[in-house]
């Protein structure tokens, strides 16, 4: 379902999320949903008005509402605990942490606007470390989705999952991705969408259709970019890696961190198994004002940036 908000072809995540969630609600009771005030900015309004038993608006509160979620899962239910990314990963690591991972508790973390996407809001409201300390955490699943189709996926392999998850759900308007008739998820494995022995683009959420348009402009140059959606990247598929190292060449892009997270998650497995040449692309620290798109052209989060980086390090290596 498209956002009204989005334009024609482009879709909000935060739609497939909150359909799927429902979805799976209205077919099993031990499915609830935890917020801290951001039932609106999760999109979860009618899920409240469906099941307004199974909504629990703890306020602005993240750590409760993490602890709540812990709680919740200890008693039998499986909780989506749903806030903006910047505020559920930084203000509840410790919950995170503790009560989640190191517990083993069946929450399912959804973290709404994740990236950018508050843009004019400044860098207390993005949200790019979240994937470098959620990876931190032992025994946490992390996944980036990348379109809706991939999202509303990805919530139902986190709740038939066993163990805490971390869903990083982007408004950002992106498009459904081209996939084969059949196509799945699972968690632990990525995708290749489009072959290609020169080089490897590996991406996810945001950053994966413009990997995609950045091929075909590769292409035109005589260039055969493979181009790998991660979505997951704990765990990570490492057979995918190893095949992506083979072209000798790895870019990485994502709307993030790139140290610590995919970028770090990547340069790591290849440094100790398949040392390759690579670039990553990714935000560099702290960000100025501006809107969510200014932010992604200004650092090179485009199908041209990523474009300009494959050619970069093909010229180095040659």
């Amino acid at each position: 379902m498209a956002s009204p908000s989005a334009p024609a072809g482009m879709f909000d995540c935060r739609d497939a999320y909150v359909a799927t969630v429902e979805e799976l609600a209205a077919n099993d009771d031990r499915i609830v949903a935890v917020v801290n005030d951001s039932v609106g900015s999760s999109k979860l309004g009618k899920f409240r008005d469906r099941f307004p038993d199974r909504l629990i608006n703890v306020g602005i509160a993240e750590q409760n509402m993490v602890g709540i979620g812990a709680g919740l899962a200890n008693g039998g239910k499986i909780p989506f605990v749903s806030g903006a990314g910047c505020f559920l990963t930084a203000r509840a690591m410790e919950q995170i942490k503790a009560d989640c991972a190191y517990s083993q508790q069946n929450v399912k973390l959804c973290g709404i606007s994740s990236g950018v996407a508050y843009g004019e809001l400044g860098a207390t409201h993005h949200s790019i470390e979240d994937v470098a300390w959620m990876r931190a955490i032992d025994k946490l699943t992390l996944i980036v989705p990348s379109d809706p189709w991939e999202t509303g996926e990805a919530i139902k392999a986190a709740a038939a999952h066993d163990g805490p998850v971390y869903i990083k759900i982007s408004r950002m308007p992106v498009p459904a991705l081209p996939r084969p008739e059949g196509a799945t998820f699972r968690i632990g494995k990525g995708e290749t969408l489009r072959d290609g022995r020169d080089i490897a683009i590996i991406a996810n959420g945001t950053l994966v259709h413009r990997a995609l348009a950045a091929a075909d402009a590769l292409a035109s140059e005589g260039i055969a970019a493979r181009v790998i959606n991660l979505s997951s990247v704990t765990p990570l598929d490492t057979e995918l890696l190893a095949a992506a190292a083979v072209t000798g060449a790895i870019v990485t892009a994502e709307e993030g961190l790139a140290h610590g997270g995919l970028g770090g998650a990547v340069a790591e497995y290849c440094a100790q198994h398949s040392p390759t040449r690579m670039r990553m692309i990714g935000f560099p620290g702290f960000l100025p004002t501006g809107s969510a798109d200014w932010l992604m052209e200004k650092f090179g989060l485009t199908a041209d940036g990523i474009a300009r980086a494959a050619r970069e390090l093909l010229d180095a290596k040659a």
